[in-house]
Order: C-alpha cells, then sequence, then structure tokens
C-alpha cells in the first residue's frame, strides 16, 4: 500500500512539472472540454418566420448560445470568449451556403482549442432574417442594415447576460467579465467591429445609411423602431410605416437593462466596418485576418457583396482600412509596440504594412469554371466540410445544384489539413496578443525578442537575386556577419536552418523548396532582420 501510495505521489507530481511547464492561455493545459448546449441569453424579436426565410411579422424568440468550458477547472474568473458565426444573415443552408451554423467545423475547432488553454467560449446565435428577394435593391440593402443591427444588438445583450449573472446570480460559469473578447467570422466579422465601435446612434445616420421614402431620407435605424444599439429599450413599428415591415409589431425587446456593454478586444475573420467615422480612440484594441483579395467583403474599401445573392449593398471599410486607423489611434499599442519574434508575426508583418493587429492571409485566385474572363477569389480559406455529407443536398436558390459543389466552387482547394494550416496561424497570432490586451499574465517571453530589429540598411545586407529559380546569394557588411539564416514558409514551418555561418557572404541553396514566399530570418550580433524571399 505504501508502495501504491508512493508511486501515485510521483505520478500527481510528474502531472504538476507537465503541467507547470505549459502556459494557460498559450498552451492546451486541459484535454477535454464541456460543452453546454441550448443556454438562452435573452428573449428578442426575429422577423424570421418559421418554414419562411424572408421578412415577416416580428414574433419573439428566445436567443441561444452553446458554451465551451475546459474540463476539470478550478479557476473560478477565466477569461470569456462571445464568438459569432457567418452565414449572411440568411438561415443556412437554405441560401445556398455550408457554413452559418453553430456547429461548423472551423467554429467548433476554435472554441474547443480556446477552451484547451483556459478560456470559456460562447457561441452565440444571433438573430438572421432580411429580404434577398425584394423587388428593390433599397429594400434589400434596408433589411439587411436592419439585420445587422439586430445582430449587435444581439451580442451586447450576451455580454450583459454574463455581467448579470455575476452581479445577481452564481457566475455559472465561472467567467471575468472584465476580460471579454467579442469574435467574428465572416458575417460575425461585420457585427465584432460594429459592436467594437458603434458607441452612438449618430453613428448610422449616414446619408448611405438612408432610403427615400415619398421624397424624404429616412435613416434606415430608428431608435424608436429597432431599439436602441445596445438593445436595452423596446422598439415598435409605428402606424403608417411602408413595407417590409407591418405597423403594430415589437421589433425589439429590452433584455439585462442596467448592465453595460463594454468587452476588452475585437477580433474579426473577414467582414468589414459599416464606417470608418464608427472608429476612434475610445475603442478597444482589435486583431483581424482577411484575404487580402478577398472579393466579397473588401480588404480596403469597397462595395459589400452578399455571396448567396450576389447583391451590391453599401460601401465598406475592411480589415487593411481598420488596422491603419487603429495605428493612428494607437488602439493597439497594447501589443502592437512589442518586438514580437515569433514566425506568425514575421508572416504578418511581411504583408500588412507595419498594421500590428492585421494578419494578411495571402491565397492564390483560381479561374472560373463557369466564366472563362472571370476568377475565384477564397474569402474564407479556414472553413472546411465533409464533403459526403453535403452532397446531394440541395438549396433554394439553386434547385438541382448540390451544396457541396456550391463550396467547392468557392473554395476549390477546400481540405481539413488546409483550414487546420489556417486555425493554426490564426490561434498563434491571437494567443499572446490577447495574453496582453485582457492582461492575463501570461509568459510571452517565446514570442518576443530582446534583440533589435534590423533594417537592411542597418547591415548594408544584400540579397540577389530574388524573386530567385535557384541559388540565392546574401551579403552584409564585412563588420556585420550573419551568425544564423533561418527560412520559414508561409504556414511558418521552419524548412531550413543554417546555424554559426558567422561570414558576411552566404549562399542559400534551394534545394527542393516549391514555388511560394519565404521568410529568411538572420541572426547578426546588432539584433535580428527578416526578408522576404520568392522563389519562381
Amino acid at each position: 500500500m505504501k508502495l501504491k501510495n508512493a508511486l501515485l505521489l510521483l505520478f500527481g507530481l510528474f502531472i504538476t512539472v507537465q503541467l507547470s511547464a505549459q502556459e494557460r492561455y498559450l498552451d492546451e493545459v486541459f484535454t477535454d472540454v464541456t460543452v453546454t448546449t441550448d443556454i438562452t441569453y435573452g428573449v428578442n424579436a426575429t422577423v424570421l418566420l418559421i418554414g419562411d426565410p424572408n421578412v415577416g411579422e416580428a414574433i419573439p424568440r428566445p436567443l441561444k448560445m452553446d458554451i465551451y468550458e475546459p474540463d476539470g477547472d478550478t479557476e473560478t474568473e477565466r477569461p470569456l470568449v462571445l464568438y459569432l458565426h457567418t452565414g449572411n444573415f440568411l438561415p443556412q443552408p437554405n441560401f445556398c451556403s455550408i457554413g452559418g451554423q453553430m456547429d461548423d467545423e472551423v467554429l467548433v475547432e476554435i472554441a474547443t482549442r480556446l477552451a484547451k488553454r483556459g478560456y470559456v467560449v460562447g457561441v452565440v446565435d444571433y438573430r438572421l432574417g432580411w429580404n434577398p428577394l425584394a423587388a428593390t435593391q433599397p429594400e434589400r440593402t434596408l433589411t439587411l442594415i436592419n439585420a445587422a443591427y439586430r445582430g449587435v444588438q444581439d451580442v451586447r445583450t450576451a455580454i450583459r447576460y454574463f455581467k448579470k449573472d455575476v452581479t445577481e446570480g452564481s457566475n455559472e460559469f465561472a467567467v471575468d467579465t472584465s476580460r471579454i473578447t467579442v469574435w467574428g467570422q465572416g458575417t460575425g466579422g461585420y457585427i465584432s467591429l460594429a459592436a467594437a465601435t458603434l458607441d452612438q446612434y449618430e453613428d448610422v445616420v449616414l446619408p448611405k445609411f438612408t432610403y427615400d421614402f415619398n421624397g424624404i431620407p429616412i435613416p434606415m435605424v430608428l431608435p424608436t423602431v429597432n431599439g436602441d444599439i445596445y438593445g436595452t429599450s423596446v422598439g415598435i413599428v409605428p402606424p403608417g410605416t411602408p413595407p417590409p415591415f407591418t405597423p403594430g409589431d415589437t421589433l425589439c425587446y429590452p433584455n439585462h437593462v442596467g448592465y453595460n456593454s463594454d468587452f476588452q478586444l475585437s477580433v474579426n475573420m473577414g467582414g468589414a466596418l459599416g464606417d470608418t467615422s464608427w472608429l476612434d480612440e475610445t475603442d478597444p484594441p482589435m486583431i483581424s485576418f482577411h484575404v487580402p483579395n478577398d472579393s466579397l467583403a473588401p480588404y480596403k474599401e469597397g462595395i459589400l457583396i452578399v455571396p448567396t445573392t450576389g447583391d451590391l449593398v453599401v460601401e465598406v471599410q475592411g480589415s487593411y482600412t481598420v488596422q491603419q486607423l487603429a495605428a493612428d489611434y494607437n488602439n493597439n499599442a497594447v501589443f502592437a509596440n512589442e518586438s514580437w519574434s515569433d514566425e506568425f508575426t514575421a508572416r504578418a508583418n511581411a504583408n500588412n504594412d507595419g498594421a500590428g493587429g492585421l494578419f494578411p492571409l495571402v491565397y492564390p485566385s483560381f479561374p472560373d469554371p463557369q466564366d472563362p474572363d472571370g476568377v475565384i477569389t477564397v474569402s474564407a480559406p479556414w472553413e472546411w466540410w465533409d464533403q459526403a455529407e453535403w452532397t446531394g443536398v440541395e438549396c433554394d436558390l439553386q434547385p438541382g445544384v448540390d451544396l457541396n459543389t456550391i463550396g467547392l466552387l468557392g473554395n476549390p482547394l477546400m481540405s481539413e489539413a488546409q483550414g487546420m494550416a489556417y486555425v493554426d496561424s490564426i490561434m498563434g497570432y491571437f494567443l499572446p496578443r490577447a495574453c496582453l490586451a485582457l492582461d492575463l499574465g501570461c509568459d510571452i517571453s517565446g514570442f518576443v525578442s530582446t534583440d533589435e530589429v534590423l533594417t537592411s540598411a542597418d547591415v548594408s545586407l544584400r540579397m540577389a537575386p530574388n524573386p530567385a529559380s535557384q541559388d540565392v546569394v546574401f551579403e552584409s557588411d564585412a563588420d556585420a556577419p550573419m551568425l544564423d539564416i533561418l527560412v520559414y514558409d508561409m504556414n511558418g514551418r521552419l524548412v531550413q536552418t543554417h546555424l554559426q555561418n558567422d561570414n558576411n557572404h552566404f549562399v542559400l541553396q534551394r534545394d527542393n523548396l516549391p514555388t511560394g514566399m519565404y521568410l529568411v530570418k538572420i541572426r547578426f550580433k546588432e539584433g535580428v532582420l527578416t526578408q522576404k524571399l520568392i522563389y519562381k
């Protein structure tokens, strides 16, 4: 018995040592996750009638979410992530998109990874419903802007649900409501950016958010009709209101009044900002992931296009523009000013023009098999699905064509392995920045360097040819020898290592590296220099 107890003690000590070698919020310190489904976080009006995808009479419906927690965790105050799915504010798969459910593969993967690191994740199902089949463009735009407004109200309702539970309830999910992240994917990215920046009703009273009613420009959103921007006041359609809304309908029911809707970090994977005038120096830090050639949600500035209908809706600003403004306002100073040395940051910085919260996910375009002169640009390379599950499943807009075929037209190289690689990059970039933005007390020494970041001019580095077909020659000042040379691919994998070079001349051989872009990190006594290299 004594031997058995001694072995158990040794085993316990071994586990303790193993866990202490890992860093909560950076590493997966938990092996299992508990998921509690169908949690009601509020009740509000939906215009999406059961069995009818179009705008109809508003009726109250419960607002639901699924909550992911680390299994066996004893921490009583944990950071909270509210995750918003994609889906174009339309019920899927009715409107020809595989993504848009609370159990989408990438959504479950990211929520699980976060929970295993010690986060609580609430996957929030927000209200859907607008009329993509309306006869006129202004009516389609009006109903879509209303849907986006409801999405902002809903995520703010979810925030207040947790704050009320901490104050008036039992804090059932052991969250720290001073450390909340709102994370939006695709359509959810529009919501997360709007929730981070929209702080007064006057922000939405812009010409592009008005419609013509008998020659009079009327705001598309009115607090008396739609409720306030937080969803804490009643909104009722007044008599005489033209379609698509029904006079007398209640469009907003207040939830959890008396609690604020503040959060501390915004994340968007795609999506865009309704207007740059919304963003100012009072907004929380922002982390953005975006494909630069995204044709649906513009990377810089452009017209929002609804993927399932092809509708041109309204001019918006994408992640690049958002992050340049965030840099101007110093919103991201808490992490943007760090001397990051990890490869995810190096890959992001190779393409983000100095915006410290932007990770451009470079992805190729493809010839459009349905249009000899067209190309396909992939908006969400992080998504994947079970092809067999969606083969033979048709949608309302394209009868006779199954959803798997439609999905592959938008993402020809889709695979779980590819999606997981993008999730690796997203997590690798997000986690250490969240540690700083949320003040989680993580040890991020493995992500930052005390080495000075050098420029080519500092050491007179010469690199030729670039682009290259084979060997590349590097030369530096005689008094600035290159010590180590490391080559990484754009997925952050180390593909070549050349240590203890200690010379001002080095020939990098291509070996079997495939065509594409690489990052070459060169260490000098004075610091570290990173260069982009293209093999053609």
